[in-house]
């Protein structure tokens, strides 16, 4: 689908925008409206729902985006493994119907709830969990994860929150820790932008250089269509900061600034980092798989 007349100056347009959101359709607290409306009161007048592997939020979140006067960007945040790093690929406004997307999709969702079996098995050696449990804190659209074990073991007592499952038990050097498939973030980026949409790497420098992509390699991103890197997040450090900058500043890449919104499950409120009109109308203008939805 080609955007055609589609473009930023679209009347009803309206910023600030926050392009990074999860829903109770991946490991967010809050059901996609919810997720539009806590948006909203924070501000947030155009918005990306990103969940996790999946677009099954869009048609909720659309919606309420509209019934609130939203711009609405359809997104999700596809998983990718480059060595030991896990890395996470946004795609903005591509045809969530692309055959090849579909089905590495379902893959890594199949593979992340086998992965998520696999660990509880072994926490429940330890500890009073069971696959129940993991399961009464899920919804039916959502695909099963870490999160959600993390909310089992706080609903059972044995944490006190997310941060403290993730800090000890859930920790990749506590034992228990499985891996899950997920292609490089070359077939990452490559899939997005094929279904026509626009690639950016979430949180690229959440810790430093040693689990930075070599720079060798964001080369290779950029020359195989990445559209740009989410810059402005809590979590990147301002060593990286920079230096993502200036890569972007060399190739004219698109800049990203997004809370990370996960209601509950973490203290990222909507707003706290946001993307500049000039950012958002270059992502609009970019994109051919899937409109933006306008107020």
């Amino acid at each position: 689908m080609t955007q055609g007349a589609l473009s930023f100056s679209e009347p009803g347009f309206s910023g600030p925008s926050d392009l990074h959101l999860h829903s109770d359709h991946s490991d967010g607290t809050e059901s996609p409206a919810e997720v539009v409306r806590a948006a909203h009161a924070h501000g947030i007048r155009t918005l990306a729902l990103t969940d996790h592997d999946r677009t099954t939020g869009w048609a909720e979140a659309g919606e309420a985006a509209a019934a609130l006067g939203m711009t609405f960007l359809p997104g999700i945040e596809l998983s990718s493994r480059h060595e030991w790093r896990s890395v996470h690929v946004l795609g903005y406004l591509f045809d969530p119907d692309e055959p090849q997307l579909v089905a590495e999709t379902e893959r890594i969702r199949l593979d992340r709830v086998g992965r998520a079996e696999r660990i509880v098995r072994s926490i429940a050696r330890d500890y009073d969990l069971s696959w129940a449990d993991v399961l009464a804190q899920t919804t039916p659209d959502a695909t099963v994860g870490r999160p959600h074990i993390a909310d089992a073991l706080v609903a059972r007592g044995i944490v006190a929150d997310r941060t403290a499952a993730f800090a000890g038990i859930l920790h990749p050097r506590s034992g228990y820790y499985e891996p899950h498939y997920a292609p490089d973030p070359l077939t990452a980026v490559r899939l997005i932008t094929r279904a026509g949409g626009v690639a950016v790497i979430a949180h690229p420098v959440t810790a430093g250089r040693d689990r930075m992509l070599p720079v060798p390699y964001l080369e290779r991103l950029i020359a195989e269509g990445l559209g740009g890197f989410e810059v402005d997040h809590r979590e990147n450090t301002e060593d990286g900061k920079r230096m993502l900058r200036d890569i972007s500043a060399r190739h004219d890449l698109i800049i990203t600034g997004s809370s990370d919104y996960h209601g509950a499950g973490k203290p990222n409120r909507p707003g706290e980092n946001t993307t500049s009109d000039e950012m958002v109308a270059r992502i609009i203008d970019r994109a051919t798989g899937t409109p933006p939805r306008f107020p």
